[in-house]
């Protein structure tokens, strides 16, 4: 088990970095406006939520990487043994936006819900979302290649 969570967050730190790369992307064509781990690091700091404060953005890039080792921790553990394919990473890191961004962020008052905020910021952060779980299987898939007896009925197929 333990393994499997080091491998996993591994998987997940790697595919938090492709996704940041989206979000950059998105940044530079001008359609994010302040990005989100950055907006939920200010509302947990102290002071008023929506106030730019200190130490803000770094706590947002932290923040955001540890949320994804988490997460791919989570999906390493129970994809154990499993032949875990591409769609599957993708519906994951989709479920991760639904729930982030449909869900707890805007239950908290940080972002409004997906639908009412501004939408090109949504339609990165979905591709963003699609690329963490796609890389997040791919690396996770990769790191288990080397290891081929542990999971003895892995075909080690990226089937669609």
């Amino acid at each position: 088990m333990m393994r499997n969570l080091a491998e996993g967050a591994l998987s997940g730190v790697l595919a938090t970095a492709a996704m940041s790369a989206v979000m950059l992307a998105g940044d530079r064509a001008g359609l994010m406006g302040e990005h989100p781990p950055k907006r939920i690091a200010r509302a947990a700091l102290p002071g008023h939520r929506h106030r730019p404060k200190p130490g803000e953005g770094v706590l947002g890039t932290v923040a955001h990487f540890a949320f994804g080792a988490a997460s791919g921790a989570l999906f390493a553990v129970t994809m154990d043994g499993r032949e875990p394919r591409l769609p599957l990473g993708v519906v994951y890191g989709l479920a991760i936006w639904a729930v982030s961004y449909q869900g707890w962020v805007p239950a908290l008052g940080i972002m409004p819900p997906a639908h009412r905020d501004r939408p090109g910021r949504q339609a990165v952060m979905v591709a963003g979302h699609v690329v963490y779980g796609t890389v997040l299987l791919l690396v996770l898939n990769r790191l288990r290649q080397g290891d081929r007896s542990r999971y003895p009925h892995h075909d080690w197929v990226m089937a669609t």
